[in-house]
């Protein structure tokens, strides 16, 4: 089987859905399955050339739309080499592209045309309608739904969903939405790679000060979407003792005294997004002291070897984000047995929390604080406990064979 890949870009630093199509791609590749990806990315893009399947790069794309003149030629030029086409992603050109392109090679080459599936990696999410924020982008999608989206779901042969949480939140904000399929399909995460202690060597070269210290891992956009506000201002609190130096936070009701707190490991917000006003107040709000300066640590995006090793050695990971589809960086974690304190906002929540692989908690300020403080007055053996139970979740729930099992039976159903 063929199946091609309609994305907007696929560069690493956009975030979840092009990893995740990588993700894909590999694990249709275990079962046989031949993939190409068609992306408006330059040609000449350095990240290009690190993937061992087919990238078509047509673009730059021009304008917020992602308009490119090219994709619409090769797409009714290449139809007939796939049986399916997946579109990841919704709000831009390259899904109204395929659509329209799809229609126009039926009605020249009846009965010869791929399926068509879309992907919207929790882009129909009412999280996006109704955030404090983006009265005029709502207003925008509605438009755009009515005028293009619907028509693009409504007329594809399926809808994919990673997780049932966001099967059931994409009936909530459009209407009509009327897709002739919805299918849970999983969303894989490949095995971290073994241990090795030149992962902890390239983590060290961001953050030489985690010698020998233990630390919480943040590892996403800095986004205000993703809680890093919240995080920070939790973390704060929570952080009595910071290395050896008492910090200012304020103390919880009910605690006694500093004493009887354990010392709170640093924190570490790895991840693209700190020149942006965001990530520049973000990083002013952890230097307003000399104890939040030290304890707090920004290296930036953190890839291969390095990410590998920021995830080993961290304690726990943390993600108190506002929406998350799936969180493929949080199935990473528990893949490398580490337990996660997320909130309930990430949407394979219920699947971590069910399995004791993590602490789970409302994205609220309050929230996030009681999960730290939960997680600094555990013992060790509950902690090491935990991220047994991590690991198992991955294994169950997350690995790749079942889901891209999962996806090629989809893929492949006739009527």
């Amino acid at each position: 089987m063929n199946v091609l890949h309609v994305i907007a870009g696929m560069d690493p630093k956009m975030g979840g859905v092009c990893q995740a199509v990588r993700t894909i791609v590999a694990g249709l590749a275990e079962l046989g399955v031949h993939s190409e990806v068609v992306s408006l990315d330059a040609p000449d893009a350095s990240f290009i050339a690190h993937d061992s399947f087919p990238i078509h790069a047509l673009g730059p794309a021009k304008g917020p739309w992602g308009y490119s003149e090219k994709l619409m030629p090769w797409l009714l030029d290449n139809f007939r080499r796939f049986d399916c086409i997946i579109a990841h992603g919704l709000w831009l050109y390259p899904t109204y592209a395929v659509e329209k392109a799809l229609r126009r090679y039926k009605s020249q080459q009846p009965g010869a045309a791929p399926t068509l599936y879309v992907m919207p990696h929790g882009m129909l999410d009412p999280y996006f309608q109704r955030a404090a924020g983006r009265r005029l982008k709502a207003m925008r999608n509605w438009a755009y739904w009515k005028l293009i989206e619907g028509r693009v779901i409504n007329n594809a042969d399926g809808v994919l969903f990673t997780c049932e949480a966001e099967r059931l939140l994409a009936r909530e904000p459009f209407r009509p939405y009327q897709p002739k399929r919805e299918v849970v399909v999983g969303l894989g995460v490949e095995e971290p790679p073994v241990y090795t202690p030149s992962m902890r060597e390239a983590f060290l070269k961001h953050c030489p000060q985690l010698e020998d210290q233990p630390y919480l891992l943040f590892l996403s956009r800095i986004h205000e979407k993703k809680g890093v506000d919240l995080l920070l201002d939790a973390y704060l609190k929570t952080s009595v003792q910071v290395h050896g130096v008492e910090a200012k936070a304020p103390v919880a009701a009910g605690v006694a005294s500093v004493a009887t707190l354990p010392e709170q490991p640093r924190l570490i917000v790895a991840g693209p997004g700190l020149e942006t006003s965001y990530g520049q107040q973000m990083q002013q709000v952890a230097s307003k002291t000399k104890e939040a300066q030290a304890a707090i640590l920004f290296p930036g995006m953190l890839s291969g070897l390095a990410k590998w090793g920021a995830f080993y050695h961290c304690e726990a990971f943390v993600l108190p984000s506002h929406q998350e589809n799936f969180g493929i960086a949080v199935v990473e974690a528990l893949a490398c047995s580490k337990p996660v304190i997320i909130s309930n906002q990430v949407n394979i929540w219920r699947e971590i929390e069910g399995a004791g692989g993590g602490i789970v908690t409302d994205d609220t300020p309050t929230g996030v604080e009681e999960g730290l403080r939960q997680w600094q007055q555990m013992t060790q053996a509950q902690k090491l406990a935990m991220g047994q139970k991590a690991h198992d979740c991955f294994v169950r729930n997350f690995a790749t064979g079942p889901a891209a099992t999962h996806l090629l039976e989809a893929i492949s159903y006739k009527k």
